[in-house]
């Protein structure tokens, strides 16, 4: 995912969680109605205002919160079934793109543990800012 690296010339750092593991009920075969373990990685490209020369100040409220982006993407993986991983990606996506902040999001969903001769199996979606994504 080379093209999510920081470019402080045109003002964007990069922030990213990996491996966050849930337990989810994702999947179209009767046996993925119980919960089963899913990892997703997110990578955000963000603003970043103290590029390409400065250091901006030391306050949470001026960055993207990692935290709050992984529990958006818990809840939204863990509430209810979602038939296809495709969806779940791209809800997570929708969801990290709600702060303005955010220019453009990466999200994989695998799951580790449905074909066993494979580490895992999944997908991942990418999702710009565009004006149907900006705040109203």
């Amino acid at each position: 995912m080379s093209g999510y690296g920081p470019d402080a010339a045109r003002g964007l750092r990069r922030v990213f969680i990996r491996r966050l593991e849930v337990m989810a009920r994702l999947g179209v075969y009767p046996q993925e109605v119980v919960p089963q373990r899913v990892l997703i990685d997110i990578e955000l490209l963000v603003e970043d205002d103290a590029a390409p020369h400065d250091i901006g100040p030391d306050r949470l409220d001026r960055v993207v919160d990692y935290g709050a982006v992984a529990d958006a993407a818990r809840s939204t993986a863990t509430t209810g079934h979602t038939r296809l991983a495709e969806t779940l990606a791209e809800r997570i996506a929708l969801a990290a793109l709600a702060d303005v902040r955010v220019r453009s999001v990466r999200v994989t969903v695998e799951k580790p543990d449905i074909v066993a001769d494979a580490a895992g199996v999944g997908v991942t979606v990418e999702r710009l800012r565009n004006s149907s994504t900006a705040p109203q």
